[in-house]
C-alpha cells in the first residue's frame, strides 16, 4: 500500500513538473521574441543616428564609440536569434517523437477497431442478436446480455471517437512541426545575414582602432577632458538638488538641507513611485543609451575610465523629454555645458531631465505620466540629440537602468 501511494506521488510530481517545463519553455519563446525585436529595433535605431550624423564633422573616437555599441548589440541578437534556434530544435525533436509515438498509437487503435468490426460484421444480423436475448435462461441472463450488447456498441464509439481525436491531434502536430521548421530556417537566415554585417562592422572598427592606438595618449586626453565636463555638470545637478532641498524644507519648517521632510501626500507618492521600479516608461518616444550609470571602463581606450551619474540617451532631432512619472516640478534651471534642466519631484524622489533646448513646463507645475516636458537640445558639433537622465532619492544617484523598463 505505502509502495502503490510512494508511485502515485511520484507520478504526479513528475506530471507537475512536465507541465511547469511547458510554461517554462513558452515563457522563454515569448521573452526571446519580444527581447529579439527589441535588439533589431536598437541596431536599426543606431544605424537611423548614425547615418543622420554622417554629414557632421566627428572624431574617430566618437565613431569607434558608435560602431562598438552597434556591434555589442548585434553581439547579443545573434545570441538571442541563438537561443531561439535552440530551443526550436528541441521544440522541433520533442513534436517529431510525439508524432512516431502517435502514429503507432492510431496504427494499433486502427487494427484493434478493424478487428472490432470484422467480429461485429459476422454476427451482425439483427435475428442472431434477437436469438443471443431469446436463448437466455431466464430474465437475469438476458438482461446481462442486453447490457453487455450495449456496452460492445458503446465500446465501439468509443474507440471510433479515439481514432477520430488521435487522428486529429495528430495532423495539429504536423502542422505545428511545419510551421516550428519555418520559423527556425527564418531565424538562421537571419542570423547568416546579422553574422555578416557584425563581421563587416569588426573590420571597420579594426581599421580605425589601429589609429586610435597609435594616438592613445591623446584620445585619453580627449576622454579625460570629457569626463571633467561631465563631473562640472554633475556638480552642478547636486548643488541645484541641495538647494532646492533645503529651500522646501525651510518653507515647511524644517532645517534639513539633504533630506526632504514629507508630508502624508508626499509619502504616499514616493511609494507608489518606488513601486513601480523597473517599470517606468522612457524619458523619451525612442532612443539609445550611449552612457550608462556607474563608473565604467572607456570600450575602447582600456588605460581610461568614465563615469556619470544618470545616463544618455541618444534620440531623434527635436526629440521630446517626457516624465517618466507623475509629480511636480521642483525646478527649472540653466546648466552650464548642458542648456536648461527640468527637475520633476515625486516625494522624496527626484527625476531630473537635462540637455534641454526648450523647456514646456515651470517650476510648480503638477506634471502627468508621459506629459512632454522639454525638447532635447542637437550639439551643433556632433550633430547628437542627446538627453541627461538622471534619478535621486534626496541627494542620493539612483541608476536609471534599475527603474526604466528594458533600459
Amino acid at each position: 500500500m505505502k509502495l502503490h501511494n510512494y508511485s502515485k506521488h511520484i507520478f504526479v510530481i513528475a506530471f507537475l513538473l512536465i507541465g511547469c517545463a511547458k510554461v517554462y519553455s513558452q515563457d522563454t519563446r515569448e521573452s526571446l521574441e519580444e527581447r529579439r525585436i527589441e535588439l533589431r529595433e536598437e541596431i536599426q535605431k543606431i544605424n537611423s543616428l548614425r547615418s543622420s550624423n554622417k554629414k557632421k564633422e566627428k572624431s574617430v573616437l566618437t565613431e569607434v564609440e558608435d560602431l562598438d555599441r552597434q556591434i555589442r548589440t548585434t553581439e547579443n541578437l545573434i545570441k538571442v536569434t541563438n537561443q531561439q534556434a535552440n530551443i526550436l530544435t528541441r521544440d522541433i525533436s520533442s513534436n517529431t517523437n510525439k508524432i512516431q509515438t502517435l502514429r503507432k498509437e492510431l496504427e494499433s487503435l486502427k487494427e484493434d477497431y478493424g478487428k472490432m468490426i470484422k467480429k461485429s460484421y459476422k454476427s451482425k444480423s439483427q435475428q442472431s442478436r434477437i436469438m443471443f436475448l431469446l436463448s437466455s435462461q431466464n430474465f437475469l441472463q438476458a438482461y446481462k446480455r442486453l447490457q453487455y450488447m450495449k456496452q460492445y456498441a458503446n465500446y465501439r464509439r468509443k474507440q471510433g471517437n479515439e481514432i477520430k481525436l488521435k487522428s486529429e491531434e495528430l495532423q495539429v502536430l504536423n502542422t505545428n512541426l511545419l510551421d516550428q521548421k519555418k520559423v527556425k530556417e527564418k531565424l538562421v537566415v537571419e542570423n547568416r545575414a546579422t553574422r555578416a554585417q557584425l563581421e563587416k562592422n569588426r573590420k571597420s572598427q579594426q581599421v580605425l582602432i589601429k589609429s586610435i592606438r597609435s594616438k592613445e595618449g591623446v584620445f585619453a586626453s580627449q576622454i579625460k577632458k570629457k569626463q571633467q565636463e561631465i563631473n562640472a555638470i554633475d556638480r552642478q545637478i547636486d548643488e541645484i538638488i541641495r538647494a532646492s532641498i533645503a529651500k522646501a524644507n525651510k518653507e515647511s519648517g524644517s532645517s534639513s538641507r539633504d533630506v526632504y521632510e514629507l508630508t502624508p501626500e508626499a509619502r504616499a507618492l514616493a511609494a507608489n513611485f518606488e513601486s513601480n521600479k523597473g517599470k517606468l516608461p522612457w524619458p523619451v518616444r525612442s532612443g539609445v543609451v550611449t552612457m550608462r550609470y556607474g563608473t565604467q571602463q572607456h570600450p575602447i581606450v582600456k588605460s581610461t575610465t568614465i563615469e556619470s551619474n544618470g545616463v544618455r540617451i541618444e534620440t531623434d532631432k527635436s526629440a521630446k523629454a517626457r516624465a517618466v512619472f507623475g509629480g511636480t516640478v521642483s525646478e527649472v534651471q540653466a546648466v552650464k555645458g548642458a542648456n536648461k534642466a527640468v527637475m520633476v519631484r515625486h516625494g522624496d524622489y527626484i527625476t531630473i531631465y537635462n540637455n534641454l533646448s526648450n523647456v514646456y513646463v515651470s517650476k510648480g507645475d503638477v506634471v502627468s505620466l508621459g506629459q512632454d516636458i522639454g525638447e532635447v537640445a542637437t550639439s551643433s558639433s556632433s550633430g547628437k540629440t542627446t538627453l541627461h537622465f538622471l534619478i535621486y532619492k534626496n541627494t542620493t544617484k539612483m541608476n536609471p537602468a534599475d527603474w526604466i523598463l528594458r533600459m
